[in-house]
């Protein structure tokens, strides 16, 4: 035999193969896992580099962001996105709500042993959409394999830096008395789509998961050049959390009107049908701005310009409260708290 043909390397089957130990051996099969799945999707000057991290130009000004996510979304694959173009889309946008715009992705993959590569190809080929799309791509990661039962199919971790340019000062303490209270659109949008999958429920109008990069539509905000004093993305524990991190952040209190919340009727038919509240339902595509209030209707017109806050609306104000508490004005005039989540309400939502 030539040693031509004995290097020769039988290439990956894609369609019906599984992911087994020797994927994150360290050897020829992870070698080729990387090259030939990993590789082909995320291709770019930086990754093509071949290291254990990528070389990357230094950004001149501002100061630089830097935010990780773990994805451990059961069912993987959802109406409205997966697990890869969520561990794209959320960690973008942990770092656009800090007001920096976002340069680079890392990732890094906990595969478990047996897993169809099929499915790995086409999560990371919807990571490589989405990261394509948002313009920022995956420069750098990490794969490990793990023995059957010892996962669940798949884990992906991400990391994202970016930076924060000069003037810009997005902070959650630095809500003030007075301040507006403005939401991109409606909520409770992912955590229903994902809870209708595993659940197997229909409904009449389907529930897709919002999850989308927020970057374009924050820079769009910050160039009114308002006082954007607070931007959070009310994700696990949705908007109530929110909130409630905001003001014990600010040292301040929250009022909140519940007719001015906008919510899907699917996904408020679902929530009632489940016994759940629109507010701690998980959102994976929109935000929470605090903004000045002398600015505030120069952001709203701002947001509902762009296609990620047609829906956006002004849901309450920023009051001076010693005990930090949300409140919220209910559709029939009366007043409650709105308080932490306690437990958990959906597990395993992103």
């Amino acid at each position: 035999m030539s040693a031509a043909r004995s290097n020769y390397v039988r290439p990956l089957d894609i369609k019906n193969g599984r992911v087994d130990m020797t994927h994150g051996s360290g050897g020829r099969a992870m070698a080729q896992l990387i090259e030939e799945l990993f590789g082909r999707h995320f291709d770019n000057e930086f990754l093509r580099q071949g290291n254990d991290g990528a070389t990357l130009p230094a950004p001149t000004g501002g100061r630089m962001v830097m935010a990780c996510d773990g994805h451990v979304v059961s069912p993987l694959f959802f109406p409205g996105g997966d697990i890869g173009c969520l561990s794209v889309h959320g960690t973008i946008n942990d770092v656009a709500v800090m007001g920096a715009k976002p340069l680079w992705l890392a990732a890094n993959f906990i595969l478990e042993e047996g897993f169809p590569l099929a499915d790995l190809d086409r999560i990371v080929a919807s990571m490589a959409r989405a990261a394509a799309e948002a313009g920022v791509p995956v420069v750098t990661g990490d794969t490990k394999v793990v023995e059957r039962g010892k996962a669940d199919g798949v884990f992906i971790g991400t990391t994202g830096v970016g930076v924060v340019p000069e003037g810009v000062n997005v902070s959650g303490d630095r809500a003030r008395a007075g301040d507006a209270i403005l939401l991109s659109g409606t909520l409770g949008d992912h955590g229903m789509a994902i809870m209708a999958q595993r659940e197997s429920l229909g409904f009449a109008a389907p529930i897709l998961s919002d999850t989308a990069a927020l970057h374009a539509l924050i820079a769009a905000m910050l160039a009114t050049g308002a006082d954007v004093r607070v931007l959070r993305d009310p994700t696990r524990g949705g908007l109530a959390t929110t909130l409630n991190e905001i003001a014990r952040q600010s040292q301040a209190g929250m009022m909140i009107e519940e007719s001015a919340i906008p919510v899907n009727p699917e996904v408020a038919a679902a929530c009632e049908f489940l016994g759940l509240d629109p507010l701690y339902v998980a959102n994976e595509g929109k935000l929470v701005a605090i903004v000045a209030e002398a600015d505030a209707e120069r952001v709203l017109a701002a947001m509902r310009a762009h296609p990620r806050g047609v829906r956006a609306a002004r849901i309450g104000t920023v009051i001076e409260d010693p005990h930090h508490f949300v409140q919220m004005t209910t559709g029939f005039g009366g007043r409650r708290i709105v308080d932490w989540l306690t437990g958990e309400q959906l597990p395993r939502i992103c």
